[in-house]
């Protein structure tokens, strides 16, 4: 299984939207809380190549993006791939 990181902040609807999908799909991930952990931020910022928004998803390391680029990615059917890795 793929190594999962996902930056939120816990009253984001996007950042539920986007646990509710990785929740569904059984998959276990790593949560980074940069509302509780602001000093993450800047982390986060870095790695997902200057976007501050949340949620910001990595795959194996690799920048996703946010709620919506990864239930594209279910509807195109791509993310199950990217997630048995």
């Amino acid at each position: 299984m793929a190594k999962v990181e996902v930056y939120l902040t816990r009253s984001c609807p996007y950042c539920h939207a986007a646990r509710g999908l990785l929740d569904r799909k059984g998959v276990t991930y790593d949560v980074i809380d940069v509302g509780a952990e602001p000093e993450r931020r800047a982390e986060m910022t870095q790695r997902a190549n200057g976007r501050r928004t949340v949620p910001q998803i990595f795959i194996d390391g690799k920048s996703m993006g946010g709620s919506d680029d990864i239930h594209a990615l279910d509807r195109q059917g791509k993310l199950d791939a990217l997630l048995a890795q």
